[in-house]
């Protein structure tokens, strides 16, 4: 199994207004492509970044699926997101195996 991690440091503006579209639409969105089996949403405590940090996680069953998604969906998905978050986040993905599966 895969992990894949994308890592989003907001601007405190925007956050709010952020958690709830990633909640109602966005993690929707990416599970419906069918490619993930699960996700979690969490909040880095003890981030050293300015801002609000949240890490996105997805688990695949092959990193084969991840690389699918990221070329046939990604862009598409992450050209989705609202205006008026725009030049308020930076973000970064990350693929990892688990090496003791849950």
């Amino acid at each position: 199994m895969i992990l894949y991690n994308v890592t989003i440091i907001l601007d405190e503006s925007i956050h709010n207004e952020w958690l709830n579209w990633m909640r109602s639409e966005h993690i929707p969105n990416v599970m419906n492509t069918g490619y993930f089996i699960s996700n979690r949403l969490l909040k880095v405590l003890d981030s050293p970044n300015e801002g609000v940090t949240y890490c996105v996680q997805y688990i695949a069953d092959t990193l084969e699926q991840i690389n699918e998604y990221q070329q046939k969906h990604a862009d598409a998905i992450q050209s989705d997101f609202p205006e008026q978050f725009l030049n308020k986040f930076v973000l970064f993905a990350t693929s990892m195996e688990f090496i003791d599966k849950p």
